[in-house]
């Protein structure tokens, strides 16, 4: 069959056999909770969405420790609508090659610049924006880091047990707050300003009918992390040497620092936690464990209405598979009714082999951010030279769902992109790579950082609409409804692009190129795809539990799929993935279908 022939699969199983019905009939032992596979998810990068509060912006002392580890005199908070490349005045000076031997003698560097960046997104900002996410047709929020570090990602958490400050209204009155408290007596623990505003954010969402999960960081800490800190001050005489791995001591008789512990990808600001044969050291487990009871069940009245609906888990495959196993039962002991998505996605990135969750679903996670789906995806409407057959395409989502059961496929997240690769408007216009491989300007010249065309608009819309339509809940990272692009880390992480504000167009390079100047401005027709085909999939639960059968249209580039259930339910869906007009005879009343390129249709 030819590349750009037919296409889409919904939900169920490509075909289940009666063997397989009979099988998925049965629940599993570990099932996910029943609102996962209704859920349309809206990931959030908190520094990035929207600035609700000016008042609380971070300065250099809360980026204190943080990489790259200094902070310019000059330094500012970032214009949020300006060109994302542009260095600002105070990043054009910094002499990196003092700091960094890569880096090159007088030239600036937009990628280590990057780096001191902040915005000033905060809670208050979600807040302010939960109409715009429920007009969208959002049900579940993802947050990715919120507990208090110096960074702009927040993965090097310095306090689990307190939101950020500067996410907050009051970051001088926090601060005091925790000079209070014994960080291993929950009995002393305070709510901060920042900490009460994250519960009426988890309060507004509720109201709505909306979930919301945060993102669990419990494979390392920050080097801000207070146990850390204490043992790096007292070395092998702290009570936390046994919380790390430490390589090598401190010879305090020598000028040189040998402090040396196992970290995260060879990051010094992130040490990871020790672990044994049951995953996490028991002094640090337990100490987790009070973390996810504080922010599961607020007010501790054993109702866990007033708390998150979950976990995202980060670098899941980092931590012994026994510990997320004990961290389910805590989880559902509060709420029987939560949900726990695991980071699963490469077994071998240099390999571009991908991991096969299913080991993660006995018994630690209902689902995971299903980055197998989303390749799949990109290899068949993106790529062109390496553009999979449909069935090959076909095959890749049956194998995945036979690896992942029913169940967990649908509880799944079904996502594009998110903080971690390129945005799909940049997959578009840079179709052929590997997944999440050499996808930015930074460390390939050949990548391209402009504005998708018109027709990369379409093929756009058209994977969009099948995430939306596969077996899986929908994930939107940040921005993708309104249309904004780029690169790997970091141009991911764009500030948000809201349709009141005026945006400078993207001139600049990463790499000081030449390039075409690019109109940066909220794209209202993608937004409006988004929410047709969220509204069509609500209204239809069928494609959410009904059965499937595709049928290959082989004499034109398209393919019907027709979804159904035993209550007579059905849908139908025609999908052209080329870049030419095809006419399709509906068999039953013998109307001619005439779909345009990439275009998605619903026939009744």
């Amino acid at each position: 069959m030819k590349n750009i022939s037919i296409f889409i699969v919904l939900l169920a199983t490509c075909s289940l056999s009666a063997d397989d019905a009979a099988k998925s009939a049965t629940a599993p032992p570990h099932s996910p909770p029943e609102w996962a596979k209704y859920a349309v998810w809206y990931q959030i990068f908190p520094e990035r969405f929207f600035n609700g509060d000016r008042n609380n912006d971070p300065g250099p002392a809360e980026m204190a420790n943080a990489w790259p580890y200094f902070v310019p005199d000059d330094w500012q908070i970032h214009p949020w609508t300006s060109d994302w490349y542009q260095l600002q005045p105070w990043e054009t000076n910094i002499a990196w090659h003092e700091r960094f031997t890569y880096a090159e003698e007088g030239k600036p560097s937009f990628n280590l610049s990057a780096g001191l960046r902040r915005y000033g997104g905060d809670l208050q900002g979600i807040l302010n924006k939960l109409d715009y996410l429920q007009n969208l047709g959002i049900t579940a929020i993802y947050l990715n880091p919120i507990f208090e570090s110096p960074s702009l990602h927040k993965y090097d958490t310095a306090i689990y047990r307190h939101v950020d400050n500067n996410f907050g209204p009051d970051p001088a009155g926090d601060r005091q707050i925790w000079e209070t408290e014994d960080p291993l007596d929950p009995t002393s623990w305070q709510w901060t300003a920042a900490d009460k505003l994250f519960l009426r954010l988890i309060e507004a969402c509720h109201e709505r009918g909306m979930k919301i999960i945060i993102d669990g960081v419990f494979n390392h800490t920050g080097n801000n992390f207070w146990a850390f800190r204490h043992l790096q001050e007292h070395q092998a005489k702290s009570p936390y040497q046994d919380w790390y791995t430490i390589k090598a001591w401190d010879d305090p008789s020598t000028p040189e620092n040998e402090f040396r512990y196992v970290n995260w990808g060879g990051a010094d600001d992130l040490p990871e936690v020790r672990q044994d044969e049951n995953g996490l050291v028991e002094p640090v487990a337990n100490y987790f464990h009070q973390i996810i009871r504080r922010w599961m069940d607020p007010n501790g009245d054993g109702d866990p209405s007033d708390g998150v609906d979950g976990w995202r888990l980060d670098v899941a495959e980092k931590v012994h598979i026994n510990f997320w196993k004990k961290f389910r039962g805590w989880v559902k002991d509060i709420n029987p009714d939560a949900y726990l998505t695991g980071e699963l996605w490469w077994e071998d990135w240099q390999n571009n082999k991908m991991v096969n969750a299913a080991p993660w679903f006995d018994g630690a996670f209902d689902g995971v951010m299903n980055y197998r789906v989303a390749r799949a995806l990109k290899k068949y409407v993106i790529d062109q030279k390496r553009q999979i057959s449909t069935m090959a395409f076909i095959d890749s989502i049956r194998t995945i769902q036979e690896n992942y059961g029913r169940a967990h496929m649908l509880a799944s997240q079904n996502l594009l992109d998110s903080h971690d690769v390129d945005r799909i408007a940049s997959q578009v216009v840079n179709p052929d790579g590997f997944y999440d491989h050499n996808a930015s300007a930074i460390y390939n010249p050949d990548y391209n950082v402009r504005r998708p065309n018109e027709q990369e608009w379409q093929r756009l819309k058209l994977i969009v609409a099948l995430q939306i339509l596969l077996p899986g809940a929908p994930m939107i990272y940040y921005g993708g409804e309104a249309g904004m692009w780029g690169g790997d880390d970091p141009c991911p992480r764009k500030p948000m692009v809201w349709p009141e504000l005026q945006y400078d167009n993207e001139e600049a390079h990463p790499l000081f190129h030449q390039r075409s100047s690019d109109a940066v401005q909220f794209n209202d027709e993608l937004f409006a795809y988004y929410q047709h085909w969220i509204k069509f999939r609500r209204a239809n639960p069928v494609i959410v539990e009904g059965d499937l059968t595709m049928e290959a249209v082989e004499e034109m580039p398209s393919l019907l799929v027709i979804r159904y259930d035993d209550s007579k339910r059905l849908v139908k869906i025609l999908a052209n993935n080329s870049s030419r007009h095809v006419r399709y005879r509906e068999r039953k009343n013998g109307d001619n279908i005439n779909l345009p390129p990439y275009g998605i249709i619903a026939l009744r």
